[in-house]
């Protein structure tokens, strides 16, 4: 590789700023990557990945690495909260002939060491653990950042900087887009249990998506890992605000406050929830679509960019897409603030599409009385054919 490969400092090793690494590096650029944890650990969830980001990922080489341990959904199966009855289906057995790519279910940790071993066999790429930004300076020509490891403060430079460090994100913070600008409680809670599939019946346990809508919640569960899980997400309206520490993600849940909340949905609900031992909870909150994606040398990138609420599943597949555009930018040879302003400009149109999109979802999701018989009534008298339409802009989408 050439001396002069621009030098890419990437804040966060996430799946966005592990796939971000693998398109620039793929593009002729030398990367490293900054992750605060000391190290990687096998804990997480289910996350579904999309062919608008399988698609990306297979190109980068992950996704046969995936292969092995990801299901393929048959299908998504929407279902009435209290009578269990199917309100329509959308297949997703043809995903790959419809939209390009597959549909997969893959656990997070799964999918986080499948790019990591992607990113060990890249010799452009190193990673450094155990360390946090705590300031970083951009001028004309490079970023130059303080890294402090431990009691250990440590300087380092590159040709820009990209922050993949999520919702809470250093990197945002520091460029500037004033108070206005902080993340704010949704009003809604997730609780997220992998559940041991032998201990769930036979219908429960189904290759499929399954989606009940019901009252100011629902709840989504679908098999990982060849079928012996089931991971379960349970998504409630709960406007207590949260106290300062609990945007975590990973915090321990009450589950018998769960069950309790879903005391009137279907008796096959009633029996997934209680097949979990243990429930994590995730406050679910929002920040505004920043104004700008990049500025000068400076990039961000995911959720630091653009924070999702989960409805339409497409919170990690959007920064999988912006980590193909950034590639993108930087293979079509311009310049790095060049390439980087075209980044900003390609992705925000489309993620800020998605974020409106996805809170729309989940009004959808909730409603209750007649708007949810109304909501029922469409979904009855769709067909497949026009549910997966649907979804070709989201799907289909190509960089």
């Amino acid at each position: 590789m050439a001396e002069t490969s621009p030098h890419a400092l990437i804040a966060g090793a996430g799946i966005g700023g592990l796939t971000a690494a693998l398109a620039l590096a793929g593009a002729g650029l030398r990367v490293t990557l900054i992750e605060r944890a000391p190290l990687f650990e096998d804990i997480g969830a289910g996350i579904q990945i999309p062919p608008n980001a399988a698609r990306v990922l297979e190109r980068l080489g992950v996704l046969e690495r995936l292969r092995s341990s990801a299901l393929e959904p048959q299908a998504v199966s929407l279902r009435d909260y209290r009578s269990a009855r199917e309100l329509a289906r959308v297949p997703l057995e043809g995903a790959e002939a419809r939209w390009g790519a597959p549909h997969l279910a893959v656990h997070r940790a799964d999918l986080q060491r499948a790019l990591l071993e992607q990113v060990a066999l890249h010799p452009a790429i190193s990673l450094v653990t155990g360390g946090s930004i705590a300031g970083f300076a951009s001028g004309a020509d490079k970023v130059s950042l303080a890294l402090r490891r431990g009691l250990l403060r440590q300087e380092m430079s590159g040709d820009f900087l990209i922050g993949a460090d999520g919702l809470h994100s250093t990197v945002r913070t520091r460029m500037g887009f004033g108070p206005k600008d902080e993340p704010v409680f949704s009003g809604r809670i997730a609780y997220r249990a992998l559940i041991d599939a032998t201990r769930l019946p036979e219908t429960l346990r189904q290759p499929q998506t399954r989606l009940w809508l019901g009252p100011k919640a629902h709840i989504v569960h679908y098999p990982l890992r060849s079928g012996s899980l089931v991971n379960a997400v349970a998504i409630v309206e709960d406007h207590r605000q949260p106290s300062e520490k609990q945007d975590d993600w990973n915090l321990p849940g009450d589950g018998a406050a769960l069950t309790r909340h879903f005391a009137r949905w279907s008796p096959l609900v009633k029996t997934l929830l209680g097949a979990a031992d243990d429930w994590r909870v995730w406050p679910l909150f929002e920040r505004p679509a920043a104004p700008r994606f990049a500025d000068g040398r400076v990039a961000i990138l995911g959720d630091a960019a653009h924070p999702m609420l989960p409805f339409l599943a497409q919170g990690a597949a959007q920064a999988v897409e912006d980590a193909a555009a950034l590639g993108a930018s930087f293979a079509a040879e311009n310049g790095v603030v060049d390439a980087l302003a075209q980044y900003g400009a390609q992705r925000r149109e489309r993620s800020a599409k998605i974020m409106l999109e996805a809170r729309r979802q989940g009004r959808i999701y909730h409603m209750s009385g007649p708007a949810a018989l109304a909501r029922n009534l469409v979904l009855k008298l769709s067909s497949p054919e026009r549910l997966q339409a649907r979804y070709d802009w989201l799907y289909g989408f190509k960089i």
